[in-house]
């Protein structure tokens, strides 16, 4: 199913609706705690400090706004309150390791310089996705005049991608390069995740 499509469909119902901003919750949530333990025993800079903060706040943020919707539903991430659990908690991990073989096969590195490594591949991978998935996300709310809103999260994930562009840029001079292997490994995983998703949103309301 198209990804526009299955965002139509999963914003009708409200339960759906609430497990999918839980699952985006789970995702930032995820991401945030991967960046912090990305962070070296003590060389941390305050562009890594204020991503896991941001990204935290983002869990946070999505988790509040279930409450306009379905406030009852989804207090934990337990598997029963998000959408395609196995996908979604996967999706990071797997990610994660790809990324860190292809990065460890490619450049000589140390287990902290591995580690650092991982974080600015990884996290601009997830960041161009956010870049793809908020703002179709809010053309529904907006359409739909939801209650929900994720202006905010958009403007703020536009400010990490170019932090990411501008540490990848310290990093390596033909970063470009890896990137692409590394966006492929993700472009994969997330059609794993939407076609998991597409199927659970189907088998609970649309069959």
């Amino acid at each position: 199913m198209e990804f526009y499509n299955l965002l139509e469909k999963i914003v009708q119902h409200h339960l759906t609706h609430a497990k999918w901003l839980n699952t985006l919750s789970f995702m930032e949530n995820a991401g945030a705690r991967k960046i912090s333990a990305c962070e070296h025993p003590s060389k941390v800079d305050l562009i890594q400090l204020k991503h896991a903060a941001e990204e935290h706040r983002h869990a946070y943020y999505l988790k509040k706004q279930i409450g306009k919707i379905s406030p009852e539903s989804c207090k934990t991430y337990e598997k029963d309150e998000l959408l395609a659990s196995v996908a979604t908690r996967q999706y990071l991990h797997s990610l994660d390791i790809k990324a860190c073989k292809y990065l460890q096969k490619t450049f000589s590195l140390t287990k902290e310089e591995l580690k650092y490594a991982a974080y600015l591949f990884v996290t601009y991978a997830i960041e161009v996705r956010a870049d793809e998935l908020y703002p179709v996300y809010q053309e529904i709310l907006t359409k739909t005049s939801s209650k929900v809103m994720v202006k905010s999260i958009i403007l703020e994930e536009e400010g990490h991608l170019e932090e990411m562009i501008n540490q990848l840029n310290e990093f390596s001079d033909d970063w470009e390069t890896h990137a692409e292997t590394v966006l492929a490994i993700e472009k994969d995983l997330h059609e794993q995740w939407i076609n998991a998703i597409s199927k659970e949103v189907l088998e609970l309301h649309y069959a």
